[in-house]
């Protein structure tokens, strides 16, 4: 059994380096919520080093907090800005030597676009136009997943270690109780249960079917390279290769 495991990087974490060499696809800011031309550079050549596949973090234009503030924008917009952002990491992956593999959204914007349809297909629209060989990653099962495959793009389907889920497949959000995992037991068994058995348990009991194709590590938290370090040993333990490729 293969899964990629996956991690948000260049947003201003002092660990990218070390987490790394622990995970197969990076996700890097570029510059709306976090970041800028230097860490981008500096995570390229790091994911370049450890062989990890490079992708476009985009976001919302909101730095003030961190890409978690809610926008209404209009779809053109949101194309205009996400292909900006895969535009920036692009040519700074090329200048390196390397190339953008991916695209995960960030934050809101990544939550939102699992349950609009408009701005799914705006961010679709986006990626194919950028790269039409570039594979566009989402919740599983959410609309962001169905807009990139109607548009002809390839897609990979996330699921998250350390969040909550509702009994429609959907994150419970930030704000309401239950949406943190915060015991390392709990998450890792949960992973085990998406990647092997293709189910999560809601909060509110039911068990849930997923598509768990990419397993998202959250890394900017001071325990984040110590869960990384249990999640690998879990999967070494069930036969569990992890692997971008």
């Amino acid at each position: 059994m293969k899964i990629d495991l996956n991690a948000d990087l260049g947003e201003g974490c002092d660990h990218d380096r070390e987490l790394l060499q622990l995970v197969s696809s990076a996700n890097i800011a570029c510059g709306f919520h976090a970041g800028d031309a230097d860490t981008m550079r500096q995570s390229v050549r790091w994911a370049l080093e450890y062989n990890v596949q490079i992708g476009a973090h985009p976001s919302f234009p909101d730095r003030e907090n961190f890409g978690r503030t809610r926008f209404t924008l209009p779809p053109e917009t949101v194309y205009a800005q996400t292909l900006e952002q895969i535009g920036a990491l692009q040519a700074i992956a090329q200048s390196e030597g390397g190339s953008v593999t991916h695209v995960k959204p960030h934050g809101m914007l990544y939550n939102q676009a699992a349950q609009e349809p408009a701005l799914a297909e705006a961010i679709a629209r986006a990626v194919k136009a950028a790269d039409p060989q570039l594979v566009l990653v989402g919740l599983a099962g959410s609309e962001s997943i169905k807009a990139a495959r109607k548009a002809g793009l390839m897609t990979r389907e996330e699921v998250f270690a350390d969040r909550g889920y509702q009994a429609d497949g959907s994150l419970v959000p930030r704000s309401q109780p239950g949406a943190l995992i915060e015991s390392d037991e709990q998450a890792i068994s949960q992973t085990l249960d998406m990647v092997q058995l293709g189910k999560v348990r809601a909060i509110t009991g039911e068990w849930v079917d997923v598509k768990a194709e990419t397993v998202c590590l959250h890394g900017d938290g001071a325990h984040a390279l110590v869960f990384a370090r249990q999640l690998r040993a879990a999967f070494a333990r069930h036969a569990i290769t992890v692997s971008g490729r």
